[in-house]
């Protein structure tokens, strides 16, 4: 009996499923009033935002295929750190060079950080004219929230903090992305309450006309996430044959020298400048593709947005901007990957077997591929948690 519930639940996780809603889009505004007007949004004014309010066609297929969470990383990292984008943000920086170091100087970050969160955000603030990208926020937030996403307490808060502006902005919505995401560096309203400053003196915190503003408040939002002025985000790394790869867990960053005592070396002869800096092992395409040590900087990155391709995005793009080449590891492009079905299932199936305790939503992050991880170790292969569509089919055969 326990056999056939687990093949059955297995079969149940595989066949497509699409989340809807589960109210009228009306409804759902109306029982977010409460909660709305206790947050501080007077209730007048939200009644007279939300009325004749209908959702953003545009929000449902943005949710379900943003790139980050459905782009194998290299596809990602191609396709936003191109030749065109590198030479773009030279350009770009070169022309607010001076407002660049400022920033820098005053606040700890590295300007090419900026700069490259620039880049990836706004195409160096190119997209900020494109009516189709950048629109009212307030009403794509609010179907965001409908939505009922995983982040759903985020974007509530986000729906709630976009009114909050709109409020002082004498009725008049932000303007940003889907996501709700503000001006040049794409801040998300709760932390544009939270962080956003007046970089050039004005008076006013507008990340979407000032580009002083926007460098400024994403420094100050850096700095109190934990960024460490002067540090790397970390190094491209050789792995020998011999590491265990269970060692590569960001749960606890151990110095340099715990790395290289135990055969890790850094890419093309290059020497580590400071063995007791604390990093961890970052393996994002398994034991064949390029390999990480990283600072506690580049957990930074992932705080302002949690996706590690964006992060790894980041953190190259700075070094490209510099005049940093390309990883020197290629990717392991041929790889064949689990469809969301398969991933959610990948997911249950470690949860059947004891090693995984996380959600069951399909999204392989670090707590999956740890999961993962195990599981290999314990068949006596090497445990470098990468997901692919073999891990599927290995765990699937586990369950059965």
């Amino acid at each position: 009996m326990r056999t056939r519930l687990v093949v059955l639940t297995w079969l149940a996780l595989v066949a497509p499923v699409l989340a809807q809603p589960a109210e009228r889009f009306e409804a759902f505004l109306a029982d977010l009033r409460s909660e709305a007007v206790a947050a501080g949004v007077n209730g007048a004014f939200y009644d007279s935002i939300i009325s004749g309010m209908t959702p953003d066609p545009r929000v449902p297929n943005l949710v379900e295929t943003q790139p980050e969470c459905t782009t194998p990383i290299w596809d990602y990292l191609d396709s936003r750190i191109s030749s065109g984008r590198i030479e773009r943000g030279k350009t770009a920086m070169a022309r607010q060079a001076e407002l660049f170091a400022a920033v820098g100087q005053a606040y700890g970050v590295d300007p090419y950080v900026l700069g490259a969160i620039w880049g990836m955000e706004t195409d160096y603030g190119a997209v900020l004219s494109n009516d189709n990208l950048i629109r009212p926020i307030v009403r794509s937030l609010a179907t965001v929230a409908w939505q009922r996403r995983s982040r759903f307490a985020e974007d509530k808060a986000d729906f709630i903090a976009a009114l909050k502006l709109t409020a002082a902005n004498g009725g008049m919505s932000p303007v940003g992305s889907w996501a709700g995401a503000i001006g040049h560096l794409q801040v998300n309203p709760s932390n544009v309450l939270a962080h956003g400053t007046d970089g050039d003196g004005d008076g006013r915190i507008d990340l979407h006309a000032s580009l002083a503003d926007a460098l400024v408040t994403s420094a100050v939002y850096l700095r109190r996430l934990g960024y460490q002025p002067g540090l790397d985000w970390g190094f491209e790394v050789v792995v020998p044959d011999s590491f265990d790869y269970l060692l590569a867990s960001r749960d606890q960053l151990r110095p340099v020298s715990f790395f290289a005592e135990r055969g890790i070396v850094r890419v093309a002869n290059r020497q580590f400048a400071d063995l007791s800096t604390p990093v961890f092992l970052y393996v994002p395409a398994g034991r064949s593709g390029p390999k990480f040590l990283m600072t506690a900087n580049y957990l930074v990155f992932k705080g302002y947005n949690f996706s590690d391709s964006y992060a790894m995005a980041v953190a190259h793009l700075t070094d490209r901007l510099k005049g940093s080449g390309p990883f020197v590891t290629p990717w392991p492009r041929d790889t064949q990957f689990p469809g969301l079905a398969q991933r959610q299932a990948i997911q249950q199936a470690l949860k059947q077997l004891g090693l995984y305790d996380g959600a069951v939503d399909g999204r392989i992050g670090p707590i999956t591929q740890a999961a993962y991880a195990r599981f290999q170790a314990q068949r006596g292969e090497i445990a470098d948690g990468f997901v692919t569509r073999a891990a599927f089919d290995a765990l699937s055969a586990a369950v059965r």
